[in-house]
């Protein structure tokens, strides 16, 4: 199966920064994708490119958005995002099954791409640890279903990196899931990830938990439900420590022809010194220290129209507006929030179309026994 995908989006951010406001367009999630099985789906394969690294250079105005050097930009992910492949035994009332290659690690919530909104959760990092070289078991029997995985800890370094093959397996994660009923997912995870920040290995260490409950099917862009809280304590010997959480919740449904969306949201994230472009921070953080932690509380409403089909061709205009509300949850000496952005709230509305040909990219990051 073979598929592709791409948003056309325009964006205006009210104040962005330092009480500016901003507009500016992109072509953001362009994507190819391809399933595959054979001996009679023994055998799996997943692949995503993700050609963000060509469209996103400077970062998608995201307010909250922050990870690998950018801050409300967020950041274009890798080219080989995904691709996998799994050996599989199963049955009923069980299988097991062993992934390989680069992709998501077991742990946390599915990647806000195949979610219905177009703008991404301050939490992406807190929620998500993916683009590693990761091993993974799974085991299944009945509605319980256990993963465990290996894998290298550092970000990546920018959008053509594969994964540092030398650091496989200084990092782990292990998720429980349990699916009591039909289309009902309960799912608990722990992770310990080797400086994730540094890619020398010797940055501070996080350890991540993540607990969720998700209500619908296969795909989340239409009818489904979740709630979500993660956290992530960060230290390292002899340096202090910080600790992020969050909690989201977020529901999608469709009345007729059109999809209806909602967010709410409030995680914390670290603020590092800027650069002189001021949605940028060092890549390799010069010390352990922050200028402060900020709370990110924040409301989207996503309305759009599942168009007709043209030739395999589905256009899905949209409009989807988010309000956040940035605080000092750790104030600093060097940065308030509301002085930094020039108001305590921010407005983003965007509007656009989303592009799909062939198979839908629907949930990403389980593997084998573990894809429903």
């Amino acid at each position: 199966m073979l598929g592709a995908q791409g948003v056309l989006e325009l964006t205006r951010v009210s104040p962005a920064i330092a009480g500016e406001t901003l507009t500016e367009g992109y072509l953001t999630e362009p994507a190819l994708m391809a399933h595959g099985s054979a001996l009679g789906g023994a055998v799996l394969g997943v692949g995503t490119l993700d050609l963000e690294g060509l469209t996103l250079r400077r970062g998608e105005l995201t307010p909250g958005a922050w990870g690998e050097g950018y801050v409300d930009r967020r950041h274009p992910h890798t080219y080989l995002h995904e691709l996998m492949a799994s050996g599989q035994a199963s049955g009923r009332p069980g299988g097991a099954s062993l992934s390989v290659g680069k992709g998501f690690a077991p742990f946390g919530t599915d990647d806000p791409m195949v979610r219905p909104f177009v703008k991404y959760p301050t939490n992406h990092h807190l929620a998500q640890v993916l683009e590693r070289a990761v091993v993974i078991g799974a085991v299944t029997r009945g509605p319980v279903l256990l993963e465990a995985g290996l894998f290298n800890g550092d970000e990546p370094k920018g959008p053509a990196s594969f994964a540092d093959v030398g650091r496989f397996g200084d990092s782990w994660s292990a998720r429980a899931t349990l699916r009591p009923l039909t289309g009902l997912e309960l799912q608990g995870s722990h992770a310990f990830l080797r400086s994730p920040e540094r890619p020398d290995g010797h940055g501070l260490d996080q350890r991540k938990w993540s607990a969720s409950a998700r209500w619908g099917g296969a795909d989340e862009r239409q009818r489904y439900a979740l709630v979500e809280w993660a956290t992530t304590d960060e230290s390292g010997a002899g340096a202090p420590g910080f600790r992020f959480s969050s909690l989201l919740a977020e529901g999608s449904f469709l009345p007729g022809p059109f999809l209806l969306a909602g967010r709410v949201e409030r995680s914390t994230r670290p603020e590092e010194e800027r650069l002189a472009d001021p949605f940028r921070v060092p890549r390799i953080p010069a010390d352990f220290s922050l200028l402060g932690v900020t709370r990110w509380e924040s409301a989207t409403l996503h309305v759009g129209w599942l168009g007709p089909h043209a030739s395999g061709l589905r256009l899905q205009p949209f409009v989807e507006a988010m309000l956040s509300h940035p605080s000092d949850a750790a104030p600093g000496p060097l940065f308030q929030a509301a002085t930094f952005y020039g108001s305590s709230r921010i407005w983003t509305l965007s509007a656009g179309v989303r592009l799909e040909a062939g198979m839908s990219h629907m949930r990403m990051g389980r593997y084998g026994v573990a894809d429903d």
